[in-house]
């Protein structure tokens, strides 16, 4: 079978940066350090009022080809990944094949989903590639979810920022794409979701309420329940992590380095421990940047090949989970 890989991997962050501290100001009732302990996260880059996931997408994108020295002109397929779209309709991967010079010969999607996406992403470029559909597919991640977020939202504030991603996936590159497991969980919809602005419920409820504990319900805004996303996390990604092995013909020692989603520390080490995973084969980086959705993983990617977590030879196992519920694995080897 024809082997595929990551050619490139290259990101964006938007300019304005929201610190612990800025956050303190607006929520006294917590502390620096209490966010830092708890999450990992020290800052996070906000989208500004008038740039979209698209304008991010696309500045991701141009840094990858001025990175890589790849012309546009290569890239046959476009692919985004956002949960906040442009428009309801056009597809963005269709205007960003305009803006950015991709031939009109490309073919262009977007796709809805969170933090498994780019792994689900991985999974869609490699069969494009493998069926000859295309030779140089742009795998775009790009999110505001703080666009979503109620201002006096001070948990998801304080976790959540916006990021862009942009990776090609080849017939060449530095880390080749190996077999995939997969998942979906529908029933847990409702315990991450934005209710109003679909097809569903159009128009804005104003409904907001806040609970016993602080937390703030609106159908208008983005509600997660962090209790059941922790319980899903807990279930099903130590399967998840054993099914990718296994796909993949390794054993737990066979990797060395393990790449989660960066959900927030407490999640992270969590899991880490509940798997018997060694903290130096394990990766964390969303000190500066948070929760960036379906931009965590090539964002930690790049991070760990900077910094030489990553050397040549190795075996790096991913892992996305999150909102759907859906959750996603993959090994790659460098």
């Amino acid at each position: 079978m024809k082997q595929v890989y990551i050619k490139a991997i290259s990101s964006f962050l938007p300019e304005k940066v929201v610190t612990n501290e800025d956050l303190i100001c607006e929520f006294p009732e917590w502390t620096v350090e209490k966010v830092a302990s708890k999450l990992g996260i020290n800052s996070r880059h906000i989208a500004a009022e008038n740039e979209t996931a698209g304008d991010m997408a696309e500045m991701a994108a141009v840094n990858l080809f001025k990175e890589w020295n790849i012309d546009p002109e290569s890239i046959d397929f476009v692919m985004l990944c956002t949960q906040s779209p442009d428009y309801l309709l056009p597809t963005t991967a269709c205007i960003l094949q305009n803006r950015l010079g991709i031939p009109t010969s490309s073919g262009a999607i977007d796709y809805n989903l969170g933090c498994s996406g780019y792994v689900y992403g991985l999974a869609l470029a490699k069969g494009l590639v493998i069926s000859d559909i295309a030779k140089n597919v742009l795998l775009l991640t790009s999110e505001t979810y703080s666009k979503h977020i109620h201002p006096k939202d001070k948990g998801n504030r304080t976790i959540f920022g916006d990021a862009a991603t942009a990776t090609v996936i080849s017939t060449e590159g530095f880390a080749r794409i190996g077999e995939f497991s997969l998942g979906t969980d529908g029933s847990g919809a409702n315990n991450l979701i934005v209710k109003t602005g679909g097809m569903k419920h159009q128009c804005p409820i104003n409904d907001v309420a806040i609970d016993e504990n602080g937390t703030i319900h609106s159908s208008d805004n983005l509600y997660m329940n962090g209790t059941e996303i922790f319980s899903f996390t807990q279930d099903n990604v130590p399967p998840l992590i054993a099914d990718t092995l296994l796909k993949n013909d390794l054993s737990k020692t066979d990797v060395d380095l393990y790449v989660f989603h960066q959900a927030n520390k407490h999640m992270l080490n969590f899991l880490r421990k509940k798997m018997k995973i060694e903290e130096e084969k394990f990766f964390y980086c969303l000190s500066e940047s948070g929760n960036t959705v379906s931009s965590t993983i090539p964002i930690a990617l790049k991070e760990a090949l900077a910094g030489k977590h990553i050397k040549e030879g190795n075996k790096v196992v991913i892992a996305g989970f999150g909102v759907g519920y859906s959750w996603g694995g993959c090994t790659l080897y460098y």
